[in-house]
C-alpha cells in the first residue's frame, strides 16, 4: 500500500453558486427557531423520563422485562435531565453576565 506524501494532495476548494443569494434570518425566524429547538429538547427529555417510569413499573407490576432494560433507561434519563439542567444553569449565568455589563 503506497502512503502518497501530503504536498501531492490536491486542497480542497468550496464552490460557490454566483446566483445563490445568502439570506440572514430575521429576529422573529431566529427566535421561533430557537424556541422550537428548545421546545423539542425539553420534549426528548421528558420522553426519556417517561418512558424510565413505565420501564420501572412493568418492573415493579412483575411485567416482563429486564432489570438491565430498566436500569439503562434510568440512566438515559437521568443523563439528560443533568444535561438539560447544566445547559439551563449556562443559559442562566451568561444572562446575569450580560445584565451586569455597564453600556
Amino acid at each position: 500500500m503506497a502512503v502518497n506524501p501530503v504536498s501531492l494532495m490536491m486542497p480542497t476548494q468550496v464552490v460557490s453558486e454566483p446566483n445563490k443569494i445568502i439570506t440572514q434570518p430575521t429576529p422573529f425566524e431566529a427566535q421561533q427557531s430557537f424556541a422550537n429547538t428548545l421546545k423539542n429538547a425539553i420534549a426528548s427529555v421528558n420522553e426519556q423520563q417517561i418512558n424510565s417510569d413505565k420501564l420501572t413499573e412493568k418492573l415493579i407490576n412483575g411485567e416482563d422485562v429486564q432489570l438491565h432494560e430498566v436500569m439503562i433507561q434510568s440512566q438515559k434519563a437521568s443523563i439528560t435531565l443533568g444535561a438539560t439542567i447544566e445547559v439551563r444553569n449556562k443559559a442562566i449565568e451568561a444572562y446575569q453576565e450580560i445584565m451586569r455589563m455597564s453600556v
